[in-house]
Formats: C-alpha cells, structure tokens, sequence
C-alpha cells in the first residue's frame, strides 16, 4: 500500500478511537479513567495492521510522532475529556505512541514479534486499572500511586493471551518455536514490571521488556 495512504488510514484509525471514547463518555456516562483505556486499547490494536499499510516503519513512527505532540497538548490543555487523567504527573498518553514508534522502527523484519511486542501493553495495561479498581483487592501504593494485585492478575492473563494470539496469527507468524510458553514469560515479567512502575513509564518499560524478551524467542 501506499505509504501516504497509510499514513492517512493510521491517523483516521486512532481519531474514530478517539472520538468512540468520547461518544461512550458522553452516551453512557463512563469516567475518564474508563474511557482512556477504551482508547489506550483500540489505539494499540493498531499494530496488528501497520504490516499492510507500509513498507518500512519509518511513516509509521512519523504518525506516532505526530500523536506525541497531541497527547502532550491534550495532557497540558484537556482536549478529550476521555483520554483526561486526575495523575498530572502521569504522561503515559505521551509515551504509548512512543513506544509504538520504537516498537515498530526495531522489529518491523519480524511483524509478529512487533504485534507481541505491544500487547502487554495494550491488553494488560489496558485492563489493568479498570480490573484492579472493580475487585480492589491486594492494594498497595508506591509512592502515592495505588496499585492492586487483582490488576496484576488481570494483566497476566490479558497480556498472555493477547501474545499468544499475536504469536499464533500476527503477520509473519509463527515468530517463535513455543508462542504459548513465550506468551507467559512475557505477559509474568512485564506484570511485575507495570505493578512497580509509575508516572506513567511503564508503558515504556513494558514496552521495552517484552521487546528484548520476545528478540531474545525469535532470535
């Protein structure tokens, strides 16, 4: 495909997740902490196309570049009231794209190890804090930030099928000998890794985890 016409489609894409976010914030009344992991999970899911709208990554990055600078501006001047967290200190809206990028710039020759790469991210973080603050049991804070083990668990079990299933029918795939092996050591190490990690960095750290170790499966 033409990679201007990607390009296009991405940004389309991720505004219709946007304004879906929006729409259910409005209609049925949900809160911005529900609605930003509506669209934190609808914009993730995006990996699984990229493979089909372009060449290389680079036109991609350029996209998720472009989406930094919104999100910073959504952060700083609450654009989207879905995508609105009460954590000023918390950009991770900023560092998704972000990661993305440097997802894609390191393993597009290995599209099934960039769909899995992303995710941990995407389910398990995504599920997370909607799971953890339904159940509320096994809280605990870290440095002021209230994290649950009823999240954790959630995000094991989201991140584990989500790379398996990347693993099993993302573009390229198979990418490893044993996806469903793979899918647990990822979705266990990166689980440990969002529970202790805040200011909205673990979707960086999550991010770069499940990078090296899916590298190290496909390697």
């Amino acid at each position: 495909m033409n990679n201007i016409l990607g390009f296009l489609l991405v940004f389309v894409y991720i505004i219709v997740i946007i304004g879906l976010g929006e729409g259910l914030r409005r209609w049925r009344g949900y809160t911005s902490d529900f609605t930003r992991k509506v669209v934190h999970i609808g914009v993730g899911m995006v990996m699984w196309i990229i493979p089909f709208l372009f060449d290389n990554p680079w036109w991609f990055a350029a996209a998720c570049t472009g989406f930094m600078v919104i999100n910073f501006l959504d952060w700083k001047y609450g654009f989207f009231a879905s995508m609105t967290t009460q954590d000023r200190s918390n950009l991770g809206t900023v560092y998704f794209p972000l990661a993305a990028g440097i997802c894609a710039i390191v393993l597009w020759d290995q599209p099934g190890l960039m769909i899995a790469a992303m995710m941990p991210l995407t389910w398990g973080d995504g599920l997370a804090p909607v799971v953890g603050r339904k159940l509320g049991w096994g809280a605990y804070t870290i440095r002021g930030h209230k994290r649950t083990l009823a999240g954790s668990v959630a995000f094991f079990g989201a991140a584990t099928l989500a790379v398996w299933l990347a693993l099993m029918f993302g573009a390229g795939s198979p990418a490893v000998a044993s996806p469903f092996v793979t899918a647990l050591i990822v979705a266990g190490i990166t689980a440990v890794i969002e529970g202790v990690t805040i200011y909205g960095l673990d979707n960086l750290a999550v991010t770069a985890a499940a990078m090296g170790l899916l590298w190290l499966a496909g390697g």
